[in-house]
């Protein structure tokens, strides 16, 4: 899916002070307890940084945001930092290829969201919109792709033999002092000064297939539509991640496993831009984009395990 949302008060109640103690001391009762359920765990091959600050944070319960003093649980969803008792300092910190839009939903409710942890993890390359206050696209389409499984959504792999369409049409970023004005109208240069605008004029073609930002769509699926058709979002190319499944725990029901939640498409998208058009060896460079999503997995279905429900 393109966005279905971690809901941490599943399990921790948010809203439940008194849920919340049941789940604790039922969790606490299992901490030396490995379930067979878990020996197929998806995530267990993760390479991910040290977990223990989030032991350690939800063994002392919820803690103050030091932004807006809201009372939270490992971070703050409204302020996108980790509450006082997960010092930044211990969250790994993940670069990224490209750079990452989120456009969320106004009514997908914040403490549901996998969209935070995207932004927690790599603070430096991604951004989060609430929809309708979205950035203006066309200039850049040719460099710009949307995730949304449709009709003429493509896979990873054939993302550049898709971007040179703009680049046929002589589209260039626009940024690029040597591509303001038409090469024919320049005045006329010495072989030197040839030479270094003929170098950018191939930069230019070069990365007129070169993807440098990605949009994610963070809502339900009944609540997509809305922002799909927005005029702003038309023209761009749509990608589909069709071969993984989902470990989200609330997934939508009636809808494919394929659909995944932000973070796994976020996640998934990567790993496969890695392989196919970076064309390297993926070593676990964007797995810690999971490190709040794999805990919190987790922990529900030690709750679940707990509860009788598997």
């Amino acid at each position: 899916q393109l966005t279905m949302s971690l809901n941490s008060s599943t399990l921790l109640n948010e809203e439940n002070p008194q849920g919340s103690k049941r789940n604790t001391q039922c969790l606490e009762s299992l901490e030396l307890q490995t379930p067979s359920s878990f020996q197929d765990n998806p995530l267990q091959q993760l390479q991910l940084a040290s977990q223990e600050v989030l032991e350690k944070a939800k063994k002392s319960g919820r803690s103050k945001c030091p932004r807006c003093s809201s009372s939270r649980m490992f971070y703050c969803y409204t302020c996108f930092v980790p509450v006082e008792t997960v010092p930044t300092k211990e969250i790994p910190t993940v670069k990224l290829p490209l750079k990452i839009d989120i456009i969320k939903h106004p009514n997908e409710t914040d403490g549901k969201s996998t969209a935070v942890h995207a932004k927690l993890l790599a603070p430096d390359d991604v951004t989060i919109y609430k929809y309708p206050c979205i950035p203006e696209y066309e200039e850049k389409r040719h460099e710009i792709a949307l995730i949304f499984p449709g009709p003429n959504s493509i896979s990873v792999k054939d993302i550049a033999f898709h971007l040179q369409k703009y680049t046929k049409k002589g589209v260039y970023d626009n940024d690029d002092d040597c591509s303001r004005e038409p090469f024919l109208k320049q005045a006329k240069i010495e072989p030197k000064e040839e030479k270094n605008l003929n170098e950018c004029i191939s930069s230019n073609k070069s990365e007129g297939t070169r993807l440098k930002k990605i949009i994610f769509i963070d809502s339900t699926w009944n609540q997509t539509n809305k922002i799909i058709t927005d005029e702003r979002l038309q023209g761009l190319l749509q990608i589909e991640l069709k071969t993984r499944k989902t470990c989200f725990w609330r997934h939508q029901k009636g809808k494919p496993d394929t659909y995944l939640s932000t973070i796994e498409a976020i996640y998934y998208f990567l790993v496969d831009y890695h392989q196919e058009i970076l064309k390297e060896k993926y070593k676990g460079q964007y797995d810690n984009l999971l490190f709040f999503f794999s805990f919190m997995y987790t922990l529900i279905k030690n709750a679940k395990c707990c509860a009788g429900k598997e």
